[in-house]
């Protein structure tokens, strides 16, 4: 057995360094027997089955972190939900997971029941939304150190494991990039559209370029494109200020004939009730007219 035989060598080198040479030492293998082990758990199987009354999936998505993206499916989970329109968010970016702050459900834990031999997760429910997010099940501040293996599967259980029942929409908050987690959200769920939600800096088109390119490999269609922090509007002159330069985003658009559904402006109201979780209370309309476009799907 060549691991039999290394452990042995290791431990007559190890010996011989650390004892004196008057002492005399001899190194022997005793062999156990195991027990027998324990039947493993079955894994858990999990499948598109709980998505069976879900009309519609859609993914919003950037190829950067820091645009704001998960400001954005809130939003639009909400607008949506305004409409009359039976609406989940499920919060896959289990790296950042900021649906339960913009929500102010940190530290409520879904409950869970049991289907067929299955658990199933049943999310929360606030301002006419379902949410779900891996952030119910971990502490406030806690550091997610996964591997990509771990992360697709936690997101998996974030939507997969879940008692959505009937739902016109199921918002997917994803990640940024074109990592191994949207890579799975792609290949595991039937993704009806994305929205790229970017902001207005120079590397917008390196950003959305990624995005389009990802989707287009992918086989998905892009709904349209979301510019946040797009400007900021003087609430004394009513003057736009381009904090973070002038936009490119409709000649990008245009490139790639992807519609632009909305330009949000810097608000510090907008960032006042994310922080409280009363973004249901938020009365900006901008997304207004993107919620429409997703619904006239």
């Amino acid at each position: 057995d060549p691991l039999a035989e290394y452990l042995i060598g290791s431990a007559r080198a190890a010996l011989i360094r650390h004892l004196p040479s008057s002492v005399q030492s001899e190194v022997k293998t005793v062999v156990v027997d195991e027990p027998e082990a324990k039947a493993k758990k079955k894994p858990l199987e999990l499948d598109a089955e709980q998505l069976g009354g879900v009309r519609h999936i859609i993914g919003i998505a950037s190829g950067k972190g820091g645009v704001g993206k998960s400001t954005v499916a809130v939003n639009l989970a909400c607008a949506l939900a305004r409409l009359g329109y039976r609406v989940g968010l499920a919060d896959a970016d289990v790296y950042g997971p900021s649906i339960p702050t913009m929500t102010a459900m940190e530290g409520v834990t879904p409950e869970a029941v049991q289907e067929d031999g299955k658990e199933l997760i049943i999310p929360v429910e606030k301002y006419g939304v379902k949410w779900m997010s891996v952030g119910y099940f971990a502490e406030r501040g806690q550091a997610l150190i996964w591997r990509g293996p771990m992360a697709c599967n936690a997101l998996k259980q974030m939507v997969l494991q879940v008692k959505w029942q009937g739902l016109d929409f199921l918002l997917i908050d994803m990640p940024p990039g074109t990592g191994d987690v949207p890579l799975t959200v792609f290949q595991s769920l039937p993704v009806d559209g994305i929205v790229i939600v970017t902001s207005p800096q120079e590397l917008v088109s390196m950003i959305v370029e990624k995005a389009v390119k990802m989707a287009q490999i992918m086989n998905i269609p892009i709904i349209g494109i979301v510019e946040n922090m797009s400007y900021f509007e003087c609430p004394d002159c009513g003057k736009r200020h381009s904090i973070y330069g002038e936009s490119h985003i409709d000649e990008i658009a245009s490139q790639y004939n992807i519609p632009v559904l909305a330009k949000l402006p810097i608000d510090p109201e907008l960032t006042k009730h994310c922080d409280q979780g009363t973004i249901e209370l938020f009365e900006g309309d901008w997304l207004n007219d993107a919620a429409e476009k997703i619904a006239d799907m």
